[in-house]
């Protein structure tokens, strides 16, 4: 959901880092900038500005993410804006006094480490903005190291012209811009956490999320019309990405919430073809081409052996030749019951990049107690179920 407009840009700690498109709107400021000031642009400045822009958001993000490794709160994927990320945690959820899915809050994995919420939430704030603080002071101590006059660094200028300079105000205004309560900043995620649990807190983590992007909203518009007005352009590009950072995030939350509010029972196959183990690849591959599945359930009588996919069928058959399906098949593989949530589901087939879980029914008692196989959920149905559940969640809200 988080991962739309945004390009990937590798991983770092076995975190995913992917580029949103608001960094393109600063190459364009940066340009602006250039042409304000009456400076023929130079692509190779612009873009090591706007470079200097991108290493310092990484930064950031490096210390959120050895801080979140450290506290038991491994992030899965980080999205980079201008002003920071946006976090992907590899979260369990925990159920508040309620059953609705909408109460539950996302609660960090603790590994080892004996600390409340609020420590981890204050760790977790305050990472990024140290990083960036410390590079910010580290480079200003060089540049006065390098004989630059003290007073040169003062007012703050970040222009293509003094590319150091530029970092060291780059970093400090990062360090800043995160201690402001606009969420998705830092201080603006510390400021939802405060909304899901202070003594009266809201009625659930979304509405938690949703008074924390009005606030965001509110900060961000501010921001962006002193920015214009004072012709103060970082200051709008501040409003501007904490403005589409916090719509994001907010689309990510209700996104979420019905998903964790969706059982399996209601979005899992039904009427799917399964495999045993002793078919031949041949016969596999013809099964597989006459469905529209991608993943097949391998079954011996009536019990689950393994998970097989038409691309293993595939290249087994061009590097071996024909043989059989036991050779071939996964028998490592999730398995799920009726009652699971569809986010349950998810948070499996994207951590351990699974593309099918077979959704089992236990029956009988006792020695006689057995599983059995009711139905598939496969990351190919799934991204349709969720399309689905994501409309059909707007037009609720429209009739509303």
């Amino acid at each position: 959901m988080l991962k739309s407009l945004s390009i990937p840009a590798g991983r770092i700690f076995g975190v995913e880092l992917r580029i949103h498109w608001t960094f393109l709107v600063l190459l364009g400021l940066v340009l602006l900038k250039e042409v304000e000031t009456g400076i023929m642009p130079d692509p190779a400045r612009d873009f090591a500005l706007a470079a200097i822009f991108a290493f310092s958001v990484l930064l950031h993000e490096l210390g959120h993410a050895l801080v979140s490794k450290l506290i038991g709160s491994p992030l899965r994927a980080s999205i980079l804006l201008p002003i920071g990320g946006i976090h992907v945690l590899e979260e369990n959820t925990a159920d508040t006094d309620t059953n609705d899915a909408d109460n539950r809050i996302p609660e960090p994995i603790i590994s080892g480490a004996n600390l409340s919420r609020l420590q981890r939430e204050l760790y977790l704030t305050f990472a990024g903005p140290l990083v960036n603080f410390a590079m910010g002071t580290g480079i200003a101590t060089v540049l006065i190291l390098l004989g630059e006059p003290t007073g040169s660094l003062w007012p703050p200028v970040i222009h293509t012209t003094q590319l150091l300079r530029s970092a060291m105000w780059v970093n400090l205004g990062l360090a800043l811009a995160n201690l402001v309560p606009a969420f998705p900043t830092d201080a603006g995620r510390l400021l939802r956490w405060w909304l899901a649990h202070r003594p009266h807190p809201l009625a659930n983590y979304l509405s938690a999320t949703r008074r924390a992007v009005t606030i965001g909203q509110s900060i961000a518009m501010t921001a962006m019309l002193g920015g214009i007005i004072s012709n103060n352009i970082w200051l709008a590009l501040f409003g501007f990405s904490v403005f589409i950072g916090a719509k994001l995030e907010e689309r990510s939350a209700i996104f979420h919430a019905v998903l964790e509010s969706v059982r399996l029972e209601e979005v899992m196959l039904t009427d799917f073809a399964t495999l045993a183990p002793s078919d031949t690849l041949e016969d596999a591959f013809d099964r597989a081409v006459h469905t529209l599945q991608d993943d097949f359930p391998v079954v011996r009588e009536s019990a689950m052996v393994g998970v097989v996919s038409r691309q293993s069928i595939l290249l087994a058959l061009k590097d071996d030749g024909n043989s059989y399906v036991q050779g071939v098949m996964d028998r490592f593989y999730e398995v799920a019951h009726r009652g699971e949530s569809l986010a349950w589901a998810f948070r499996k087939l994207a951590s351990h990049q699974h593309t099918l879980i077979p959704v089992l029914e236990v029956r009988g008692e006792g020695d006689a107690q057995q599983q059995r196989l009711v139905g598939i959920v496969t990351l190919q149905n799934l991204m349709h179920s969720m399309q689905l559940l994501a409309e059909s969640k707007k037009l609720k809200q429209s009739a509303e």
